[in-house]
């Protein structure tokens, strides 16, 4: 499905005689076993926004780490499980451009020969958003009462490769930082890759390596001591070159500051 699909601007019944809406969490592999944190925020912002929410207990991966590798029969096979676990819902919220990129445009590609799960994938893809986008444009929200500790802090915001170039999200985040009082430093190479990639780091590390140092470089052209973003590998990439080269910058991703997360950070340079 093409990302202008995603991006339908859709409405919260909330005229009294209707129930609120159900959203659920898709819970990201990151998130579910390194930064749970950010589910938790996710929670509380939708359900300030006017929203059930509900984390189906069948879900597991998206499949996007089969799909990237030319998995092709396990990727569907987590596609189609995923299909199941989030049928019924009037929402599906995840915290990553990375994962609500292959729900919303490579589902589609991976069920190209199977005309019924076609149809319930292109489903799936129509009710499915990153969080920034699901409250901007979906739950309309205006302002955020966030921790009285992140007010006035000067953060750098990284643009991750799929929620930007696949999902074409950048000035959602943003607007609701801004909003809630974050200012935000804007570097010459926020919209450059971090060098994860998933398997990339993995396949070709010192390339990954040289990628993340150049984000660092950018990052320490401006006068900030926090990195925020919306895709956890790429935030956990950045504090892990962070933490190698000695570096005390605080690493966040968007949600802990909008829900005033009081966790510690993903990480900080020393």
């Amino acid at each position: 499905m093409k990302p202008t699909a995603v991006r339908r601007i859709l409405r919260p019944m909330s005229d009294g005689r209707n129930a609120p809406k159900t959203v659920a969490i898709f819970a990201t592999c990151l998130m579910d076993a390194m930064r749970p944190s950010v589910g938790f925020a996710m929670a509380k912002l939708i359900r300030g926004a006017g929203f059930e929410v509900a984390v189906p207990r069948a879900q597991t991966c998206c499949g996007q780490p089969a799909w990237n590798a030319g998995d092709d029969k396990s990727a569907r096979a987590i596609a189609a499980a995923a299909i199941d676990a989030f049928d019924g819902f009037d929402y599906v919220v995840l915290p990553s451009g990375s994962c609500a990129g292959m729900i919303g445009v490579h589902y589609e590609e991976a069920f190209a020969g199977d005309a019924s799960l076609l149809a319930r994938a292109r489903a799936l893809a129509a009710k499915t958003f990153e969080l920034s986008r699901f409250l901007v444009e979906v739950a309309g929200v205006d302002s955020v009462q966030i921790d009285k500790g992140f007010a006035g802090r000067r953060a750098y915001y990284h643009d991750s490769c799929a929620g930007l170039r696949e999902l074409g999200i950048k000035t959602e985040p943003r607007t609701l930082l801004v909003r809630a009082g974050i200012d935000i430093v804007e570097g010459e190479g926020a919209e450059t890759c971090c060098g994860f990639g998933g398997l990339f780091s993995v396949k070709f590390p010192d390339i990954s390596g040289a990628i993340v140092d150049k984000k660092i470089e950018d990052i320490q052209k401006g006068t900030t001591d926090l990195i925020l973003g919306g895709d956890l590998g790429c935030l956990m990439n950045i504090q892990g070159r962070l933490s190698r080269l000695g570096l005390d910058i605080e690493v966040r991703h968007f949600a802990e500051i909008l829900a005033g997360a009081t966790t510690p950070a993903i990480g900080r340079g020393r």
